[in-house]
């Protein structure tokens, strides 16, 4: 989840974050699709929907804007995992987070993205290659069959020690989560949160 919670959790209980990429409504086409489209949102009230949502994220501390689009992230995401390999590179997922969530921005243009790279101080350049050249497909690619074959079937999903937690979350419960995941399972590689 991309949220300073997340960055205070990680200095107190010294975690080792990674960013495992998920496949949500994969097949959004570039311009996006209105949440009405999919089917989660079919016969819902909308606006009961986004305002049950909103008080959540006001709950857990994460600013949220009332979406009424969703849109293709797939060139996020391997922006993302290009970011996870430069120095500040975390920064790149809360731009991101905000301009979709917050800021109701289609995360899907080029443009857009390679603004946010250029605003948290990231290479412009690299960051043009890795788009019209897709470094970080085969990546991305790889963690959308992981998430698959660690059962996440929605995001976030907070996974520590075996352990898993869907959804946006309280401070208090990912603190007890992570200190249940401490206590309760064994060290291993490849844990994430």
């Amino acid at each position: 989840m991309c949220t300073g919670r997340v960055k205070e959790l990680t200095k107190l209980h010294k975690l080792n974050v990674r960013w495992l990429f998920f496949p949500l409504h994969p097949d959004t086409p570039a311009e996006g699709k209105a949440l009405t489209e999919l089917s989660t949102y079919q016969g819902v009230d909308l606006r009961a929907r986004q305002a049950d949502m909103k008080a959540r994220m006001d709950k857990a501390g994460l600013p949220y804007g009332e979406r009424t689009h969703t849109y293709n992230s797939r060139l996020a995401q391997e922006l993302g995992k290009w970011a996870d390999t430069q120095k500040n590179g975390a920064s790149l997922h809360y731009a991101i987070y905000e301009a979709y969530f917050v800021d109701r921005k289609n995360i899907g243009q080029k443009q857009l993205l390679l603004d946010l790279v250029k605003a948290n101080g990231l290479s412009y350049e690299e960051a043009k290659v890795v788009l019209e050249e897709r470094t970080f497909k085969a990546a991305v690619d790889e963690d959308w069959m992981q998430s698959h074959a660690l059962g996440v079937t929605g995001v976030p999903t907070f996974i520590a020690g075996g352990y898993s937690l869907v959804g946006a979350q309280e401070y208090e419960t990912l603190v007890r989560f992570i200190e249940h995941a401490k206590t309760e399972a064994p060290k291993a590689d490849g844990d994430y949160v």
